[in-house]
């Protein structure tokens, strides 16, 4: 019986398990978690003949290492990063045949943050919630990858993509990120709304998978005190007490008690999860579609 699994060579810096997140459970306290660039990762699973929802490994900044123990093609999407099998270059953004016992090297990251490693069958870790995705906010699904942990796959579905390289977007130079404003606008002077959508801002190194924390102007209140807990979505803009906006990603919390002074639509979080830190980011507000 052949041996569908691959072994953890080397972890990186932060390594999960993802696929599109558990959709349905924030009355349980749960976030949706899932992929932070989700074209990425479908684009992934396509080139290697999974379904664009199986489980793919998610990189941050520093790639991963793996062994399989059998036969399996690989695609690597998202950052721009070297590939190599058993030290000898391969194609990023194809589909890779690497033999069994050999060294897949998913290098560093040489344009953007997040990678994305997809493996014929899937990575197929016990679903938690009718997902398999790891959620650092509640520690939900598996652990971030360690070395020497054994990943089990699924059975191949379909044959991989017949391309070269596919097309895939750079990582944003500029981070534009549309945003309706509310629905806590009141709780900001009218100075500190002209300034969220007027001033530059830039990606703080302390962002990660729960929020894109941004660094610039603070944003004065026009009250004092805190809300109440109220729901949180994806792509809210909150702001603490400090002034400084954080943009909600997928494992963001389900509920939260500082005022969201926007929503950032979901067709730019993909760029927002490759913005390294440091790249400058402009708030643009758009009206709410009907």
């Amino acid at each position: 019986m052949t041996d569908r699994g691959v072994a953890v060579v080397r972890a990186g810096a932060l390594t999960t398990v993802q696929d599109e997140g558990r959709v349905g459970c924030a009355h349980l306290g749960v976030p949706r978690s899932g992929a932070l660039d989700a074209p990425a990762a479908a684009l992934a699973n396509r080139l290697v003949g999974n379904p664009v929802g199986a489980a793919v490994l998610e990189t941050t900044l520093d790639g991963c290492a793996l062994r399989p123990r059998s036969e399996v093609v690989v695609a690597v999407t998202g950052a721009f990063c070297p590939v190599t099998v058993d030290g000898r270059p391969a194609a990023w953004g194809a589909p890779v045949r690497v033999p069994s016992g050999a060294l897949l090297e998913v290098g560093a990251a040489t344009a953007g943050v997040r990678g994305y490693v997809a493996l014929s069958g899937g990575v197929a870790v016990e679903p938690v919630l009718g997902s398999r995705s790891t959620d650092l906010l509640s520690g939900l699904g598996p652990a971030p990858l360690a070395v020497g942990a054994l990943l089990p796959l699924g059975p191949s579905t379909g044959p991989p993509a017949r391309v070269d390289v596919a097309p895939q977007p750079r990582p944003p130079a500029e981070l534009v990120l549309h945003v309706v404003l509310g629905p806590r606008g009141d709780w900001f002077t009218g100075e500190a709304l002209r300034r969220f959508t007027s001033r530059p801002y830039r990606v703080s190194p302390h962002s990660n998978r729960i929020g894109l924390r941004i660094e610039g102007p603070a944003l004065a209140r026009a009250r004092e005190g805190e809300l109440p807990s109220e729901g949180m979505v994806l792509g809210a803009v909150q702001v603490p007490p400090d002034g400084g906006p954080v943009v909600f990603l997928a494992d963001h919390p389900t509920t939260g008690g500082y005022p969201v002074i926007g929503v950032v639509r979901a067709r730019d979080l993909p760029a927002a999860a490759q913005a390294a830190p440091g790249t400058p980011v402009r708030f643009a507000a758009v009206r709410r579609r009907r």
